[in-house]
Protein backbone atom coordinates (compact mmCIF):
# COMPACT_ATOMS: atom_id res chain seq x y z
CA UNK A 1 0.00 0.00 0.00
CA UNK A 2 2.64 2.71 1.04
CA UNK A 3 4.72 1.20 -2.40
CA UNK A 4 1.77 2.24 -4.19
CA UNK A 5 1.56 5.76 -3.18
CA UNK A 6 5.26 6.40 -3.35
CA UNK A 7 4.75 5.63 -7.60
CA UNK A 8 1.50 7.97 -7.61
CA UNK A 9 3.51 10.72 -5.67
CA UNK A 10 6.43 10.14 -8.33
CA UNK A 11 4.51 10.08 -10.97
CA UNK A 12 2.54 13.42 -10.35
CA UNK A 13 5.55 14.93 -9.89
CA UNK A 14 6.64 14.17 -12.75
CA UNK A 15 3.53 15.11 -14.56
CA UNK A 16 4.25 18.41 -13.07
CA UNK A 17 7.49 18.88 -13.77
CA UNK A 18 7.16 17.87 -17.49
CA UNK A 19 4.16 20.51 -18.05
CA UNK A 20 6.38 23.24 -16.03
CA UNK A 21 9.13 23.25 -18.45
CA UNK A 22 6.76 22.67 -21.90
CA UNK A 23 5.07 25.81 -20.50
CA UNK A 24 8.46 27.47 -19.86
CA UNK A 25 9.76 26.56 -23.16
CA UNK A 26 6.63 27.95 -24.61
CA UNK A 27 7.32 30.91 -22.99
CA UNK A 28 10.68 31.38 -24.20
CA UNK A 29 9.90 30.59 -27.99
CA UNK A 30 7.02 32.99 -27.45
CA UNK A 31 9.88 36.15 -26.22
CA UNK A 32 11.83 34.82 -28.55
CA UNK A 33 9.73 35.47 -31.66
CA UNK A 34 9.72 39.00 -31.66
CA UNK A 35 13.29 38.92 -31.82
CA UNK A 36 13.80 36.45 -34.59
CA UNK A 37 10.97 38.69 -36.41
CA UNK A 38 13.17 41.90 -35.52
CA UNK A 39 16.55 40.12 -36.81
CA UNK A 40 15.20 39.08 -39.91
CA UNK A 41 14.38 42.22 -40.97
CA UNK A 42 17.44 43.83 -39.86
CA UNK A 43 19.28 41.04 -41.88
CA UNK A 44 17.00 41.71 -45.03
CA UNK A 45 17.50 45.33 -44.81
CA UNK A 46 21.19 45.33 -44.61
CA UNK A 47 21.12 42.85 -47.43
CA UNK A 48 18.66 45.10 -49.50
CA UNK A 49 21.41 48.46 -48.50
CA UNK A 50 24.04 46.23 -49.77
CA UNK A 51 22.23 45.62 -53.08
CA UNK A 52 21.64 49.69 -53.39
CA UNK A 53 25.15 50.45 -52.98
CA UNK A 54 26.45 47.63 -55.21
CA UNK A 55 23.96 49.18 -57.97
CA UNK A 56 24.46 52.71 -57.15
CA UNK A 57 28.49 51.89 -57.46
CA UNK A 58 28.02 49.67 -60.49
CA UNK A 59 25.00 50.95 -63.11
CA UNK A 60 25.59 48.73 -65.57
CA UNK A 61 23.83 45.83 -63.78
CA UNK A 62 20.56 47.91 -63.67
CA UNK A 63 21.39 47.82 -68.03
CA UNK A 64 22.81 44.53 -68.85
CA UNK A 65 20.90 40.74 -68.31
CA UNK A 66 24.06 38.88 -69.53
CA UNK A 67 27.01 38.85 -69.87
CA UNK A 68 28.48 36.93 -72.94
CA UNK A 69 31.60 36.69 -74.77
CA UNK A 70 30.31 36.11 -78.30
CA UNK A 71 28.75 39.40 -79.82
CA UNK A 72 30.63 42.59 -79.89
CA UNK A 73 27.25 44.60 -79.26
CA UNK A 74 23.95 44.05 -79.15
CA UNK A 75 21.28 46.60 -78.69
CA UNK A 76 18.51 46.16 -76.22
CA UNK A 77 15.72 48.82 -75.35
CA UNK A 78 17.50 52.05 -73.61
CA UNK A 79 16.15 53.93 -70.40
CA UNK A 80 14.46 57.25 -71.83
CA UNK A 81 16.55 58.57 -69.30
CA UNK A 82 20.16 57.58 -67.56
CA UNK A 83 23.24 59.56 -65.81
CA UNK A 84 26.66 58.68 -67.14
CA UNK A 85 29.46 59.33 -64.97
CA UNK A 86 32.64 60.39 -66.40
CA UNK A 87 34.94 61.09 -63.93
CA UNK A 88 37.72 59.15 -63.06
CA UNK A 89 38.70 58.94 -66.62
CA UNK A 90 41.35 58.21 -68.91
CA UNK A 91 41.84 58.97 -72.42
CA UNK A 92 42.27 55.95 -74.39
CA UNK A 93 44.96 57.92 -76.50
CA UNK A 94 47.18 60.92 -76.21
CA UNK A 95 46.58 61.98 -79.73
CA UNK A 96 44.45 64.99 -79.99
CA UNK A 97 43.87 65.03 -84.13
CA UNK A 98 40.50 62.92 -84.73
CA UNK A 99 40.43 61.75 -88.88
CA UNK A 100 36.50 60.82 -88.87
CA UNK A 101 33.65 61.96 -87.04
CA UNK A 102 30.62 59.88 -86.05
CA UNK A 103 27.68 59.40 -88.14
CA UNK A 104 27.20 59.25 -91.81
CA UNK A 105 30.34 58.10 -93.92
CA UNK A 106 30.54 56.72 -97.45
CA UNK A 107 26.60 55.90 -97.46
CA UNK A 108 26.86 54.49 -94.59
CA UNK A 109 26.68 54.92 -90.29
CA UNK A 110 30.26 55.24 -88.65
CA UNK A 111 29.58 54.59 -85.08
CA UNK A 112 32.65 55.79 -83.55
CA UNK A 113 35.46 58.23 -83.73
CA UNK A 114 38.52 57.94 -86.01
CA UNK A 115 41.70 58.75 -83.88
CA UNK A 116 44.98 59.33 -85.43
CA UNK A 117 47.36 57.03 -84.17
CA UNK A 118 50.68 54.91 -85.19
CA UNK A 119 51.40 51.43 -85.00
CA UNK A 120 52.74 50.08 -81.63
CA UNK A 121 51.15 53.72 -79.74
CA UNK A 122 49.69 52.67 -76.36
CA UNK A 123 45.86 52.31 -76.20
CA UNK A 124 44.21 52.59 -72.39
CA UNK A 125 40.71 51.68 -70.99
CA UNK A 126 39.27 54.72 -70.60
CA UNK A 127 36.70 53.72 -67.60
CA UNK A 128 37.84 51.02 -65.10
CA UNK A 129 35.31 48.28 -65.53
CA UNK A 130 35.50 44.66 -66.57
CA UNK A 131 36.85 42.98 -70.47
CA UNK A 132 33.65 41.55 -72.30
CA UNK A 133 35.74 40.95 -75.88
CA UNK A 134 39.29 40.24 -76.83
CA UNK A 135 38.78 39.16 -81.01
CA UNK A 136 40.02 39.92 -84.06
CA UNK A 137 37.67 40.35 -87.09
CA UNK A 138 39.11 40.81 -90.34
CA UNK A 139 36.65 42.80 -92.42
CA UNK A 140 35.89 45.09 -89.66
CA UNK A 141 37.29 46.06 -86.41
CA UNK A 142 40.59 44.13 -86.88
CA UNK A 143 41.89 43.10 -83.61
CA UNK A 144 39.47 45.01 -81.14
CA UNK A 145 38.72 44.88 -76.99
CA UNK A 146 35.30 45.46 -75.89
CA UNK A 147 34.89 46.47 -72.12
CA UNK A 148 32.11 47.17 -69.98
CA UNK A 149 32.06 49.88 -67.33
CA UNK A 150 30.44 50.60 -63.92
CA UNK A 151 29.18 53.68 -65.32
CA UNK A 152 26.80 51.42 -67.73
CA UNK A 153 28.83 52.24 -70.61
CA UNK A 154 30.44 49.76 -73.44
CA UNK A 155 33.62 50.76 -75.12
CA UNK A 156 34.57 49.50 -77.67
CA UNK A 157 38.61 49.96 -79.56
CA UNK A 158 39.50 48.78 -83.20
CA UNK A 159 42.17 48.26 -85.73
CA UNK A 160 44.59 47.48 -83.09
CA UNK A 161 48.28 45.60 -83.97
CA UNK A 162 48.03 43.38 -80.74
CA UNK A 163 46.31 42.81 -77.47
CA UNK A 164 47.24 43.61 -74.47
CA UNK A 165 44.34 41.86 -71.95
CA UNK A 166 41.57 38.60 -72.14
CA UNK A 167 38.68 38.28 -71.67
CA UNK A 168 36.67 38.67 -67.96
CA UNK A 169 39.78 40.64 -66.79
CA UNK A 170 38.78 43.58 -64.57
CA UNK A 171 40.88 46.51 -65.86
CA UNK A 172 41.41 50.36 -64.07
CA UNK A 173 40.97 53.22 -66.11
CA UNK A 174 43.97 53.93 -67.87
CA UNK A 175 45.45 50.56 -68.11
CA UNK A 176 47.05 49.66 -71.31
CA UNK A 177 44.87 47.15 -73.52
CA UNK A 178 46.42 47.16 -76.41
CA UNK A 179 48.72 49.29 -79.50
CA UNK A 180 47.71 51.14 -82.00
CA UNK A 181 47.30 49.18 -85.42
CA UNK A 182 46.03 48.80 -88.76
CA UNK A 183 44.20 46.15 -88.68
CA UNK A 184 40.77 44.92 -90.11
CA UNK A 185 39.01 47.38 -92.39
CA UNK A 186 41.54 50.39 -92.32
CA UNK A 187 43.22 52.21 -94.92
CA UNK A 188 45.08 53.56 -92.60
CA UNK A 189 46.70 53.27 -88.49
CA UNK A 190 44.02 54.48 -86.47
CA UNK A 191 42.09 54.26 -83.10
CA UNK A 192 38.21 53.05 -83.79
CA UNK A 193 36.40 54.56 -80.77
CA UNK A 194 33.11 53.95 -79.77
CA UNK A 195 31.00 54.41 -76.92
CA UNK A 196 27.75 52.17 -76.43
CA UNK A 197 24.68 52.28 -73.93
CA UNK A 198 22.53 49.07 -73.35
CA UNK A 199 24.34 48.63 -77.23
CA UNK A 200 23.15 51.77 -79.26
CA UNK A 201 26.33 53.36 -80.47
CA UNK A 202 26.50 57.48 -78.81
CA UNK A 203 28.67 59.69 -80.27
CA UNK A 204 31.43 60.33 -78.18
CA UNK A 205 31.79 63.42 -78.74
CA UNK A 206 29.27 64.14 -76.07
CA UNK A 207 31.36 62.87 -73.79
CA UNK A 208 35.39 63.17 -74.54
CA UNK A 209 36.98 65.83 -76.00
CA UNK A 210 40.09 64.49 -77.70
CA UNK A 211 41.63 67.77 -78.59
CA UNK A 212 41.96 69.66 -75.13
CA UNK A 213 42.61 65.76 -73.78
CA UNK A 214 39.24 66.15 -71.11
CA UNK A 215 35.95 64.86 -70.79
CA UNK A 216 33.15 67.15 -71.40
CA UNK A 217 31.79 67.19 -67.69
CA UNK A 218 31.87 65.16 -64.63
CA UNK A 219 28.42 63.27 -65.76
CA UNK A 220 26.65 63.50 -69.22
CA UNK A 221 22.93 62.93 -68.87
CA UNK A 222 21.40 60.78 -71.87
CA UNK A 223 17.88 61.13 -73.01
CA UNK A 224 16.57 59.27 -75.39
CA UNK A 225 14.48 62.21 -77.26
CA UNK A 226 17.07 64.43 -77.35
CA UNK A 227 20.15 62.51 -78.15
CA UNK A 228 20.07 62.98 -81.65
CA UNK A 229 19.81 66.63 -81.79
CA UNK A 230 23.06 66.70 -79.44
CA UNK A 231 25.34 64.25 -81.17
CA UNK A 232 24.52 67.03 -84.52
CA UNK A 233 25.29 69.88 -82.05
CA UNK A 234 28.14 68.21 -80.73
CA UNK A 235 29.70 67.33 -84.68
CA UNK A 236 29.16 70.75 -85.17
CA UNK A 237 31.08 71.99 -82.70
CA UNK A 238 34.13 69.59 -83.50
CA UNK A 239 34.08 70.90 -86.82
CA UNK A 240 35.49 74.04 -86.15
CA UNK A 241 38.80 72.33 -84.88
CA UNK A 242 38.65 70.20 -88.57
CA UNK A 243 40.96 72.55 -90.42
CA UNK A 244 43.10 72.65 -87.55
CA UNK A 245 43.40 69.28 -87.02
CA UNK A 246 43.88 68.42 -90.64
CA UNK A 247 46.84 71.10 -90.71
CA UNK A 248 48.33 68.95 -87.80
CA UNK A 249 48.16 65.25 -89.93
CA UNK A 250 50.00 67.07 -92.94
CA UNK A 251 52.36 68.70 -90.63
CA UNK A 252 53.36 65.57 -88.83
CA UNK A 253 53.13 63.53 -92.35
CA UNK A 254 55.44 65.88 -93.76
CA UNK A 255 58.06 65.79 -90.78
CA UNK A 256 58.15 62.26 -90.67
CA UNK A 257 58.70 62.05 -94.33
CA UNK A 258 61.74 64.33 -93.95
CA UNK A 259 62.92 62.08 -91.49
CA UNK A 260 62.88 59.02 -93.44
CA UNK A 261 65.81 58.26 -95.57
CA UNK A 262 63.88 55.56 -97.06
CA UNK A 263 61.64 57.70 -99.11
CA UNK A 264 62.81 57.40 -102.47
CA UNK A 265 59.02 59.65 -103.83
CA UNK A 266 57.25 62.27 -102.45
CA UNK A 267 54.44 59.89 -102.77
CA UNK A 268 53.20 57.79 -99.90
CA UNK A 269 52.00 54.41 -101.04
CA UNK A 270 50.96 51.28 -99.56
CA UNK A 271 50.00 47.64 -99.80
CA UNK A 272 47.20 45.30 -98.86
CA UNK A 273 48.04 42.10 -97.86
CA UNK A 274 46.63 39.02 -99.37
CA UNK A 275 46.31 35.53 -98.62
CA UNK A 276 49.54 33.87 -97.99
CA UNK A 277 52.05 36.58 -98.51
CA UNK A 278 54.41 37.29 -96.46
CA UNK A 279 57.36 40.59 -95.63
CA UNK A 280 59.49 38.61 -97.73
CA UNK A 281 57.27 38.22 -100.85
CA UNK A 282 55.83 41.72 -100.29
CA UNK A 283 59.31 43.51 -100.21
CA UNK A 284 60.41 41.87 -103.18
CA UNK A 285 56.80 42.64 -104.87
CA UNK A 286 57.38 46.05 -103.97
CA UNK A 287 61.42 46.24 -104.43
CA UNK A 288 62.19 47.21 -100.77
CA UNK A 289 63.97 45.81 -98.25
CA UNK A 290 62.12 44.05 -95.12
CA UNK A 291 63.79 46.45 -92.78
CA UNK A 292 62.37 49.24 -94.65
CA UNK A 293 58.78 47.60 -94.64
CA UNK A 294 59.23 46.97 -90.66
CA UNK A 295 60.51 50.64 -90.11
CA UNK A 296 57.80 52.27 -92.09
CA UNK A 297 54.95 50.36 -90.18
CA UNK A 298 56.16 49.96 -86.70
CA UNK A 299 56.51 46.44 -86.59
CA UNK A 300 58.66 43.66 -85.95
CA UNK A 301 59.90 40.57 -88.28
CA UNK A 302 58.41 38.44 -86.62
CA UNK A 303 55.04 40.02 -86.35
CA UNK A 304 52.23 37.76 -87.99
CA UNK A 305 50.59 39.97 -90.86
CA UNK A 306 46.77 38.82 -91.88
CA UNK A 307 44.81 39.24 -95.31
CA UNK A 308 43.45 42.65 -95.49
CA UNK A 309 45.91 44.38 -93.55
CA UNK A 310 47.20 47.26 -94.86
CA UNK A 311 51.28 48.40 -95.08
CA UNK A 312 53.28 51.10 -95.85
CA UNK A 313 56.04 50.61 -98.32
CA UNK A 314 56.79 54.22 -99.62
Amino acid sequence: MHLKKTIKTFAITTILTLTAATASAQDILARQAPIDKKMKAVDTLVLRNIIEKEQAASPSAQLYKEWSNKYAHRATELPDSFLINLKHFCMPTTSKIITSNFGSRWGRQHKGLDIKVYIGDTIRAAFSGKIRIVKYEAGGYGNYVVIRHYNGLETIYGHMSKHLVEENQTVKAGDPIGLGGNTGRSTGSHLHFETRLCGVALNPALMFDFRNQDVTGDTYMFRRNTYEKESVIANRKRGKDADDNYQEVAEENTTKQKKSNDSQSSDVRYHKVKRGETLSSIAKKRNVTVDKLCRLNHIKKSMRIRPGQILRYS
